[in-house]
Parts: structure tokens; C-alpha cells; sequence
């Protein structure tokens, strides 16, 4: 039988929002490799196993050493938060795999709920219409290639999830997003902050560009930025899909 690694994403972190089959997986696996933090928040399904910790940029020594635990014989999770599919070790294992001593692993992706989605119910229906998802780190992407991906997602009047919007050291192009979004978009485009989605800490606080909370974004926390189309009302941010105009909804 091939070896065999799982990529699982585990939601936002609350075991409620854990799929059952991610926690199916997790129960049967021997190993469980992944983010410290990310371990924490499943310790219950993984008491007894044989973990494989690591730290933040330390992916690449992770992944490695789940890949080399498969080929030993054990049966191996590698967790994500969200969806492992999304930002996370998914892609990496199978680049991994690339190499000819890890060619015959079979990875196999176990999805989960990725940030977007858990924080845009938290605060209402943001998502309803078309889309984007970009990551504001420039660990993995360069800067200038964020820069355009920003200004074509602000010129097409599109709502974004922002993933990784601020650290410590790094905050200018949280600041040069917003600049972008008001320059197409106009001062009161409404918006949201959701920090510890689902977790102890959660917090949901609603904007306008204008008034924009740069000192509330801490690393866990999920930009999400309207379009033309969005509304908030009633401590709720949705956004329009047509129905108003084709069926007199809400007239």
C-alpha cells in the first residue's frame, strides 16, 4: 500500500467548526505535524500521538519531516487552520513530492472552512456576489505583485477578504490597500474587521474607509473590504446580488 500523508484544514479553530472528516482523519492518523498554535487548538483529537511541531517559517523542515514519518510507516496528518488548500501546507506536500524520494506519497487534501468564510458569516453576508482573496504578506509573494493584484481587485469593484494584513514590522501595504480602495472606491466603503474568528478574543468591528481602525489589526485579524454594492444595516454587512433589481426585493 502507497504511503499516504493528509493535508487537513481545521477551520478557524473551534472544534464545532471542524468537518467530520477532518476530525475522522485526525482520530485515525498515528502523527500529526503542524503549527504549534494549530495543534493546540486540536489537542483533544490528538492526545497520544506522535506529534511533529514546528514554528512559524519553519514549513518546508515540517512538511519534510511529515513526509519522511509516512515513509516509515505512519499514517500522517499535516493540519492547517482553514482550508489546507487556502494558505496552507496542501500545496507544499505536493511540491515536495516532486522529489524523487518522496514521488510515491499520495497526498490527499481534507478541506476545511478558510478565513474568508468563517469571518464574513461572523459578520453577516459580505461574499455574496463575486469575490477576491488576497494575502498581504510578502513572505511568499513580492510586494509589487500585491500592489497590482490590489489596484486591479479595487478597479473591479470587487470585495476582498485580506489574509495576513499587518505583523509587528510590517504594515505599509495594509496602509497603501486602503489608499487603493478609497481612490476607486470613495471614503465610505464599508468594511470589517473580525479578529479571533471563533475563538476566545473574537472581535467584529464594522467601518468606512475614511475612519479606517489601522491600531485594531493584529495578526489574527481578517480585513474584509465592501464594493459598491455593500451594506451595512442593522450590525449586519451584506452584499447586494441583484435581487432588489430583477425580483423588487426589499422595495
Amino acid at each position: 500500500m502507497a504511503a499516504k500523508v493528509y493535508a487537513v484544514g481545521i477551520g478557524p479553530g473551534s472544534l464545532d467548526l471542524l468537518t467530520p472528516q477532518a476530525e475522522k482523519v485526525l482520530r485515525m492518523c498515528t502523527a500529526v505535524a503542524g503549527y504549534q498554535l494549530y495543534l493546540d487548538q486540536i489537542a483533544p483529537l490528538i492526545e497520544g500521538k506522535k506529534i511533529i511541531p514546528g514554528g512559524m517559517r519553519q514549513e518546508v523542515e515540517r512538511c519534510t519531516r511529515a513526509l519522511e514519518a509516512a515513509l516509515a510507516g505512519e499514517t500522517v496528518a499535516v493540519v492547517s487552520s482553514g482550508d489546507a488548500g487556502v494558505y496552507g501546507m496542501a500545496g507544499l506536500l505536493m511540491e515536495l513530492t516532486q522529489e524523487e524520494r518522496f514521488s510515491g506519497i499520495e497526498i490527499e487534501v481534507v478541506p476545511g472552512i478558510t478565513a474568508a468564510l468563517s469571518c464574513a458569516a461572523l459578520a453577516g453576508a459580505p461574499l455574496m456576489n463575486d469575490f477576491a482573496v488576497l494575502s498581504l504578506s510578502e513572505l511568499m509573494t513580492p510586494e509589487a505583485v500585491i500592489r497590482r493584484r490590489l489596484e486591479a481587485i479595487a478597479q473591479l469593484d470587487l470585495p476582498v477578504a485580506l489574509y495576513n494584513p499587518k505583523s509587528r514590522r510590517r504594515h505599509v501595504l495594509l496602509e497603501y490597500a486602503v489608499e487603493v480602495f478609497r481612490k476607486y472606491g470613495g471614503d465610505q466603503l464599508p468594511g470589517a474587521l473580525v479578529r479571533d474568528a471563533w475563538r476566545e478574543g473574537q472581535k467584529i468591528q464594522f467601518f468606512t474607509l475614511d475612519q479606517f481602525p489601522f491600531d485594531e489589526v493584529q495578526m489574527t485579524t481578517l480585513v474584509l473590504i465592501g464594493n459598491s454594492q455593500t451594506r451595512i444595516a442593522n450590525g449586519r454587512m451584506f452584499c447586494l446580488r441583484g435581487y432588489r433589481e430583477k425580483y423588487g426585493v426589499g422595495e
